[in-house]
């Protein structure tokens, strides 16, 4: 069942009680979050906006105002053929797609088809402001305040991924720019920016996706802190995986702040990366030290004249709304065991860190829900 705002605000329930009561709310809808209440479901959970008196319920609480998550702003050429793998949602086998579809519309209307299967209870678009503890006892609730309404808790499971939370550098001089800054997800198509120079700032898979298409109508330069690593060959989840993720984990374990797939695994020479070498484009510079009115200023010292900026420099996980709990170390990190927060096991974080990959964040949904329902009800472990 899915519910909006207007729907609601209309509900006598919400007059009677401003502070409404689930089990578990997870906020976020992408895959972590979808994988998270398809657990929730098949271990007994019911509606939170159906059966608000239920023993054990949950809700989704969902920023979006339609299914999809993140895919839903995905750049324009990203299609079907050229996006970095995307796997089942649990119990929901994916249909075959066009490899020319736009990853933005396809991966949404398979989201959405699986929400309409297993009906589950999402709120949207109902955006998260704040997560805080009711009081001081560590079994008590948690205050999940959104634009829609408060919910008491015991449990959170956030999958807000990382969309919502752009990481941008600073560099001096970056205000006096004269021509158009972008971040990767503000790009759309590479058409707007024909005729163009561009600079382009990033290593990751997302930059050279970006500056391959650009290249073909503009005239790039490519700029990273540090020089790409490609590798020969593939990667070979069920080879290389395991490592990667043991490795990844380890950090996030350890409290360090979460860093790119990319700086795991490295770059792999995908077709379109050939391109972009055989045309000449993939060509790294050195970071620039500053930006100036009409370009940007060079290791060297010269002077590069461009139009436009596109940050390539990827996202940082979306948590300020649970900033209220006080979770992050000196570091700016959070500790963690599997999903579960160290310092606060009533809160597991999924589809970051070794959950960012779409098969990392099915995973993530039921090893959250698994912990949960062992924590909420230790007598009643399913098996």
């Amino acid at each position: 069942m899915r519910l909006d705002i207007d729907g609601l605000e209309k509900s006598p329930s919400a007059e009677q009680s401003p502070v409404r009561r689930a089990t578990v709310v997870v906020i976020g809808a992408g895959q972590a979050g979808l994988s998270a209440a398809y657990h929730l479901t098949r271990r007994g959970f019911s509606s939170a906006l159906t059966d608000p008196s239920a023993e054990r319920s949950f809700v989704v609480l969902d920023a979006e105002d339609r299914p999809g998550g993140a895919w839903l702003h995905r750049w324009d050429s990203l299609t079907m053929a050229t996006v970095n793998g995307i796997f089942d949602l649990p119990g929901f086998r994916r249909p075959p797609a066009d490899a020319e579809a736009p990853a933005r519309q396809a991966v949404p209307a398979y989201f959405a088809a699986f929400e309409d299967r297993m009906q589950l209870p999402i709120v949207r678009p109902t955006v998260v402001a704040s997560v805080a503890r009711a009081d001081d006892d560590p079994e008590g609730d948690l205050l999940v305040d959104s634009d829609s309404g408060t919910w008491a808790a015991r449990a959170v499971i956030n999958a807000t991924g990382t969309w919502t939370n752009p990481l941008v550098p600073v560099v001096p001089g970056q205000e006096s720019f004269a021509g158009r800054q972008l971040h990767t997800r503000d790009y759309t198509t590479a058409e707007e920016l024909a005729g163009q120079r561009v600079a382009i700032v990033g290593g990751g898979i997302s930059a050279v996706q970006q500056l391959e298409e650009i290249s073909r109508g503009a005239e790039v330069f490519w700029y990273t802190r540090r020089e790409p690593v490609f590798r020969d060959g593939d990667f070979t989840p069920e080879v290389e995986g395991r490592d990667v993720i043991a490795r990844v984990t380890a950090d996030a374990e350890a409290g360090n702040p979460s860093r790119s797939v990319v700086s795991y695994t490295h770059l792999i020479w995908t077709p379109y990366a050939l391109a972009a070498k055989e045309r000449g484009a993939l060509v790294r510079r050195p970071m620039f030290t500053r930006i100036e009115p009409r370009g940007v200023r060079e290791a060297d010292g010269t002077l590069t004249p461009v139009d436009t900026i596109l940050w390539a420099t990827g996202f940082r996980a979306a948590l300020g709304h649970i900033d209220p709990l006080d979770l992050r170390n000196d570091r700016g990190g959070i500790a963690m065991r599997g999903t579960q927060v160290a310092a606060e096991p009533r809160v597991h974080l999924v589809g970051i860190g070794p959950s960012q990959s779409t098969i990392g964040a099915n995973r993530a949904g039921r090893d959250a829900v698994r912990a949960l329902s062992r924590h909420l009800r230790p007598t009643a472990v399913h098996p």
